[in-house]
């Protein structure tokens, strides 16, 4: 597989809190196809400040493969682990290309909830972009798809997250994860927070907060007449956390 450009142009380390990409970024094999994905801006910014060349990455939502595309770039070796048989295709075909000095990509079918296959503190970094409950649907009725649970029950499921991450990572390393909220009657359910919580519970140490600025919210058409009509505000940040263990 071929690539216009394998890295972005004029890339500097994001310094503070709040991050932005209102151009999501389109070199390597990145696109923005798979809904919901997060922009490669993000990996790459986490990778690069958490992680060493050759060390061992996670991403057990690997979705559409963005994390290890730039695990595979930056010459990290990543698990990227999904429940969902269609996810796991796409992610081997974003990461069939020979780049010099890459890392090792191992692709497995797997539930994020119990990651029997991973070894106690063997994992150097987390790297992942969790379903926001049942905002996006990704299958119809895989048993243990996240993206398929209603708030209460997904955030259950999290709790199982956040205890495997604990598990499976090094201490003294990080783990970063993107969470967004939703909506239930017009009122703000702070689904972000709520996780934020359980990885503390879990034993994480919060490291960092970050807000990300979303550009994908668009005060047009159906949702501008509904923000007008019911009176609330699009949500337009999610929040990043990254967790010391």
């Amino acid at each position: 597989m071929s690539a216009k450009r394998w890295e972005p142009e004029n890339f500097e380390l994001e310094m503070n809190t709040v991050w932005s990409f209102p151009n999501r970024g389109s070199w390597a094999t990145h696109d923005a196809k798979y809904r919901g994905n997060w922009s490669p801006y993000i990996p790459r910014n986490l990778i690069l400040r958490y992680s060493e060349p050759g060390d061992f990455v996670l991403d057990q939502f690997a979705g559409g493969g963005t994390t290890l595309v730039e695990a595979k770039l930056l010459g990290r070796n990543i698990l990227g682990v999904d429940i969902n048989p269609t996810a796991l295709e796409r992610c081997r075909e974003k990461t069939e290309f020979i780049y010099k000095g890459a890392g090792r990509v191992k692709i497995k079918q797997g539930d994020a909830c119990n990651l029997y296959f991973v070894n106690n503190e063997s994992v150097d970094f987390i790297c992942t972009h969790p379903p926001y409950a049942n905002i996006i649907n990704y299958s119809n009725d895989i048993n243990g798809d996240l993206s398929l649970l209603k708030v209460k029950d997904f955030l259950i499921a999290m709790g199982n997250v956040a205890t495997e991450c604990y598990r499976v990572l090094k201490p003294g390393n990080f783990c970063a994860i993107l969470m967004g909220d939703t909506r239930k009657k017009g009122c703000v359910i702070p689904m972000s927070f709520d996780v934020m919580s359980i990885f503390q519970n879990a034993g994480f140490t919060l490291k960092e907060l970050i807000i990300k600025e979303q550009h994908n919210c668009k005060a047009t058409g159906y949702w501008k007449t509904n923000s007008i009509k019911y009176n609330f505000l699009l949500l337009a940040h999610e929040y990043l956390f990254v967790f010391r263990k």
